[in-house]
């Protein structure tokens, strides 16, 4: 009997940086949040900003995930 740990690692491989994109991507818009009702002129400004960086961290998550279901299917370690 053998141990597969090839699922483990893809699921490992996916829900780190899932995590790490939802808090990042929370705490950027509390602090959005913040700083429009601070600062309400420079609106326009902050949320460019902010979907930028929103755009970042779902684009590190979307790689993470390509790259865990390419070990899923080709799987390059056996």
């Amino acid at each position: 009997m053998t141990l597969d740990l090839l699922p483990l690692a893809v699921a490992i491989l996916i829900a780190i940086p899932a995590a790490g994109s939802c808090i990042g991507i929370g705490l950027s818009a509390s602090r959005f949040l913040e700083a429009t009702a601070r600062q309400p002129e420079l609106g326009p400004e902050l949320q460019t900003r902010f979907f930028l960086s929103a755009g970042l961290l779902d684009g590190a998550l979307i790689i993470a995930t390509g790259i865990g279901l390419w070990f899923a299917t080709a799987s390059p370690f056996k």
